[in-house]
């Protein structure tokens, strides 16, 4: 019969192979903050942008741009499904060699794409690029990783944090800069990304160090173990993770969704432009870095990560449901900033999952949960897109271009239920926060 590991025996494993020196646990997490907030200013500079470059590559006029929502949805889910096959692999390649190669292999593989998309012909050309930044785009699975192996159990909460934050931060910035620069020109954008990436990737060089020491790595690697299929699979078998895979299974389809069909959505309801879509989405995340960096780090010690998940997953409910129905344009900002609060889910969430997972394992578990996320960009990608263009159509029984948003508040319903149910079954803290009680 096979002997069954508690929670807490399992973070207790985890805190002794975590690194004890906290000044290079600082000082990575210091590299790798950056690191993040210039690919995630990188990403951002192209979003107000990209369904209009998708568009005039199509050969359609300013007024029908909503005629690309299908195209836009194609393009997010192919980079997608790139991210399905090669995370995993990815991902466990960093358990063998280390976080940093897969990190600069990202950075350098993103520069390329961005200039390819800037000199785009053709919708065809568009559909290769996303590919191959699909395959080269491990960033975030191998930045969690790194966060994982710098961190102990009690404080990866707020480290995941720092995740946000860098996110927070660069769409502070990426999105103004890509809204003023589209402005111009809708290719403009895509050069300023490239430029920048390519100067990530010089950082990652010069500074970023390594974070998993050779004593600390996997000691093989197969193809085999790193089918994504196999990996999916693999984290249902884990009886804790399971459950919360599944909770951001669901929530990144929301996600997916309101950003597949944000610009065309603002633009259909609000006649927002570049400029507006930029001030919208700088707004995102100068509060989502404000929360994550500094919120969150005091809050879900507070709460506990379980009940900082349920409340962050009822936060993002509410919010998903007042974007897809409010009238007026600058209400937007309002639920923006009611949002902001919600984001704690995802540290909270991250945190869980990885507390159950040892160091030699890291990297397999996050490139296995980037490839339910890609799944679920996919499904969402093309689920917004394909409510934006049917209930903004004259086929439509009501125009309701806000369809997206209210299909991802149903979304973040049913996760919330599943985390519910997830979270009565946490023992000590991480259910209850600090006091123990529940």
């Amino acid at each position: 019969m096979q002997r069954r590991v508690s929670h807490a025996a399992v973070c207790r494993d985890v805190a002794v192979l975590s690194p004890p020196v906290s000044r290079m646990r600082h000082a990575s997490l210091s590299s790798v903050f950056i690191t993040l907030a210039l690919d995630v200013m990188g990403i951002g500079l192209i979003i107000p942008v990209a369904p209009r470059l998708v568009a005039q590559v199509m050969g359609l006029g300013e007024g029908q741009a909503e005629g690309a929502a299908r195209a836009s949805a194609m393009l997010i889910a192919t980079y997608a499904l790139m991210q399905l096959v090669f995370s995993p692999i990815l991902g466990a390649l960093s358990d063998r060699y280390g976080r940093r190669p897969v990190i600069l292999i990202s950075l350098f593989g993103s520069a390329i794409d961005y200039v390819a998309m800037a000199f785009a012909p053709s919708l065809m050309w568009l559909f290769v690029t996303r590919a191959i930044n699909g395959i080269s785009g491990a960033n975030i699975t191998a930045c969690t990783a790194y966060i994982a192996d710098v961190t102990p159990p009690e404080k990866r909460a707020a480290g995941f944090g720092l995740i946000g934050a860098a996110f927070g931060l660069g769409f502070v910035f990426g999105p103004l800069l890509g809204g003023w620069l589209g402005h111009y020109d809708l290719r403009y954008p895509f050069f300023a990304a490239a430029a920048l990436t390519g100067a990530n990737w010089l950082y990652g060089v010069l500074v970023l160090p390594e974070s998993l020491p050779p004593e600390r790595r996997s000691t093989h690697f197969t193809l085999r173990s790193a089918n994504p299929i196999a990996a999916i699979f693999g984290l249902f078998r884990r009886p804790i993770v399971k459950f919360f895979a599944a909770t951001q299974f669901l929530v990144n389809m929301a996600q997916y969704s309101l950003q597949t069909t944000w610009v065309l959505f603002t633009g259909a309801k609000f006649g927002w432009g570049t400029l507006e879509v930029g001030w919208s989405l700088a707004m995102v995340g100068l509060t989502a870095a404000a929360v994550q960096g500094g919120l969150a780090r005091k809050l879900i010690p507070w709460l506990g990560e379980g009940r900082s998940l349920i409340l962050g997953l009822g936060i993002a409910t509410l919010a998903y449901a007042g974007y897809g129905l409010v009238p007026q344009g600058w209400m937007i900002y309002c639920i923006i900033a009611l949002a902001s609060i919600g984001a704690i889910a995802g540290p909270a969430g991250t945190a869980l999952i990885s507390m159950t997972t040892p160091p030699s394992e890291q990297g397999a578990v996050q490139g296995a949960l980037t490839s339910t996320q890609a799944i679920a960009q996919i499904i969402g990608s093309l689920m917004g897109g394909e409510l934006l263009k049917y209930f903004t159509s004259d086929a439509a029984p009501v125009w309701l271009p806000g369809a997206p948003l209210l299909a991802s508040s149903l979304l973040c319903l049913c996760a919330l239920g599943v985390a519910v149910v997830a979270v009565r079954g946490l023992p000590g803290r991480s259910a209850a926060g600090p006091s123990g009680t529940t």
